[in-house]
Order: C-alpha cells, then sequence, then structure tokens
C-alpha cells in the first residue's frame, strides 16, 4: 500500500468497547492519531462525524482502513456510495487488510456481498421485532401505543440493545414508547449499586427486648 493509511471504528451503542478494533487497525499498520470513532451511532445513520472526518483526511494515494465493512455501513446504497467516492477520489479501501478492487469484477461482487449482508442482518433484527410485536398485538396483549413494555417485550429489547445495532431512539420507535421508558427498562435491568456509608455516620444499635 502507498500514501498513507488512515483507520475508522465504529460502535452502535456507548456501552460497547472500542478497543478490538481499534487493535485490529493498529496491527494493520493504522498509526494511532490516524484512527477516527463513532460511538453510539448505529451503521444505517449517514451523519457520523467520525467517519466524516476520516473521509475528510484522506487523500488521493492514501487508504482507508476498516475492520470490517458493516463497521463502515449497514446499508447496500451506503456502501456503494462511499465506495465509490473513494475510488473517484483515487482512494483505497481496505477491508480488515484486504482492498477492495472496483476494477476487479470478484472483488466488486464480494464488496457487493458483504454490503448486502450487512443489510440482511439489520432487516432481520427488524423483522423478527415488528413479527413478535403483531402476535402480541393479535393476544390483546399489544394495543396501540403503550406507556409500559410486558416482561417479554423487555426481554426482546435487551437483547436487541445488546447487539449494538439500535439507538435509544430507534428502539423506543420500534416499540412506540418514549425513550425515558427506554431508558428505564434498561435502568432496571443493570445491576444494583451498593450503596456506600455516609461519612461520619454511626449505625443505629438493634433494640434489646426489654424496650
Amino acid at each position: 500500500m502507498t500514501g498513507l493509511l488512515t483507520g475508522y471504528a465504529r460502535c452502535s451503542t456507548d456501552m460497547q468497547d472500542l478497543t478490538a478494533q481499534q487493535q485490529i487497525l493498529l496491527s494493520l499498520g493504522v498509526p494511532e492519531d490516524r484512527i477516527y470513532l463513532d460511538r453510539g451511532l448505529t451503521g444505517t445513520k449517514r451523519a457520523r462525524p467520525g467517519l466524516d472526518q476520516a473521509l475528510a483526511a484522506v487523500r488521493a494515494g492514501d487508504t482507508l482502513v476498516v475492520p470490517k465493512l458493516d463497521r463502515l455501513a449497514r446499508s447496500v446504497p451506503d456502501a456503494r456510495e462511499i465506495g465509490d467516492s473513494l475510488v473517484a477520489r483515487g482512494v483505497r479501501l481496505s477491508l480488515g487488510g484486504a482492498l477492495y478492487d472496483p476494477a476487479d469484477p470478484m472483488g466488486k461482487m464480494f464488496f457487493n456481498i458483504l454490503a448486502t449482508f450487512a443489510e440482511f442482518g439489520v432487516d432481520l433484527l427488524r423483522m423478527r421485532t415488528r413479527e413478535g410485536m403483531a402476535v402480541a398485538k393479535a393476544k390483546g396483549k399489544l394495543k396501540g401505543k403503550q406507556p409500559k413494555l410486558n416482561a417479554r417485550q423487555q426481554a426482546h429489547l435487551l437483547k436487541e440493545h445488546a447487539t449494538g445495532d439500535y439507538t435509544i431512539a430507534e428502539l423506543a420507535e420500534l416499540y412506540s414508547v418514549s425513550r425515558a421508558t427506554v431508558y428505564r427498562v434498561l435502568e432496571r435491568a443493570a445491576p444494583p449499586n451498593p450503596i456506600s456509608p455516609v461519612p461520619g455516620a454511626t449505625a443505629t444499635p438493634p433494640l434489646s427486648p426489654g424496650r
């Protein structure tokens, strides 16, 4: 590879760790100061500040390095748009160390297959969620917009949140609840924090049987 290497990594929630992706980029020769990150942003959202900075940093002859294509985009149109714009600028795209060559028919087909699978994963999660909600509604357990979610819906929401493919706003829209409701579900599922004793406080002695 000629030119400079610029890396990009992304996670969909603030709770996820980018360390593994950063280590991959470093192992591929990307300098630490040329790695751009996005936290708490899904690949379906085009407004990603870290990605915009990475794209602005590359010049003709440089290489944009991402650990996997689904970290760059989670939809086929977005992946193609980014790939085509890089090619037009003379910037190479490295997917986990493998260069994407749009002039190679096999390479182009592989790129499109990866983009299709990334988009399929997102669509499949959404379809399963909607199907589950439709079944619940048919059984009378879900009537229009609900201020609260039942135990099964909360468990499903927690699993989807853990995948990192949904933001709080997207989960709220998907379940037709407010973002505050989503936050309450996540807070209830979080392990409780131990209560620290107040400095200087003394424990009240138990009452004796004669009192």
